[in-house]
């Protein structure tokens, strides 16, 4: 982000930014949620969870860096620059190995396997549609999560203040979804933690887009759930043999130890492939 000039700011002042922000994204997603479910009903729910994310993180980022900075999205670290598509690219390659390393491992070894899925048609325009859905669900949550009130906190708090709490709020945040269980929660919030060293290594969103589009892109690839949600596209599911602490169950491999591990991994591939930048 490109902010203006400084100026003395209290916590108050930060809290009142920061409240607005979620105060703005927390009504429109509810609402734009309650329109397209109204329009596209249980169905959809898939389509409505991304798009009123997405909805939600454009129009709260697009107000509050208007009113407070004088700016645009792009100042969000959304600017299109020579390294964006690099990072973006890298993020999204780098999180689909991840995903398929302890998928396509489970399966090698014979803790997983693949089964048939009946009805599934059209595998090919399934995946593009699922793609450019996953694309917007991903762009909204980062957007949303590490967008203006977390780049605010960076700036005003410091990281070490701000990539926690807020990783612990994006791991609450999918509290509701179906089948969450404790480890789900941890080990998302432990990607908020990842995505959120990805902004500050790069000062912008496209490393952590990156990487959020293309683990979420690579579990219904292999016939697994996202974060409890059940995206047929190949018309096979992945059926484990192993226990719900190595699978995570009905959430998908989120909820389980494989993920633990290869966030883990992850981190430390971002740490070695990304040298901080510096503040523009």
């Amino acid at each position: 982000m490109t902010p203006a000039p400084e100026k003395p700011l209290d916590k108050l002042g930060i809290a009142l930014r920061v409240g607005l922000f979620f105060i703005i994204g927390w009504i429109t997603l509810n609402l734009s949620a309650w329109l397209m479910y109204g329009i596209l009903g249980q169905p959809g729910i898939f389509v409505i969870s991304a798009l009123a994310s997405f909805t939600a993180a454009a129009v709260a980022n697009a107000i509050t860096v208007r009113i407070y900075e004088r700016g645009r999205l792009s100042d969000l670290g959304l600017a299109w620059t020579t390294g964006s598509l690099r990072e973006f690219g890298m993020g999204t390659g780098i999180a689909f190995l991840g995903a398929a390393l302890i998928l396509g491992g489970s399966l090698a070894v014979g803790i997983a396997q693949m089964e048939t899925v009946p009805g599934v048609e059209h595998p090919v325009s399934r995946f593009v549609f699922a793609s450019v859905v996953l694309l917007f669900g991903a762009a909204g949550e980062e957007i949303l999560f590490r967008g203006y009130a977390f780049q605010l906190l960076i700036r005003r708090l410091g990281p070490f203040a701000t990539i926690l709490p807020v990783s612990i709020l994006f791991g609450l945040g999918h509290a509701d979804n179906p089948n969450a269980g404790a480890l789900a929660i941890v080990n998302t919030v432990m990607w908020g933690v990842l995505l959120g060293y990805s902004y500050l290594r790069t000062k912008a969103l496209w490393l952590p887009i990156g990487l959020h589009f293309g683990w979420n892109l690579a579990l219904p690839l292999f016939g697994a759930s996202v974060s409890g949600l059940t995206i047929m596209v190949t018309g096979y599911g992945l059926h484990w043999r192993a226990g719900d602490l190595w699978s995570g169950g009905g959430y998908g491999p989120e909820g389980g130890l494989l993920t633990t591990v290869i966030v883990v991994v992850l981190f430390f591939a971002i740490h070695r492939l990304f040298p901080q930048r510096l503040s523009e």
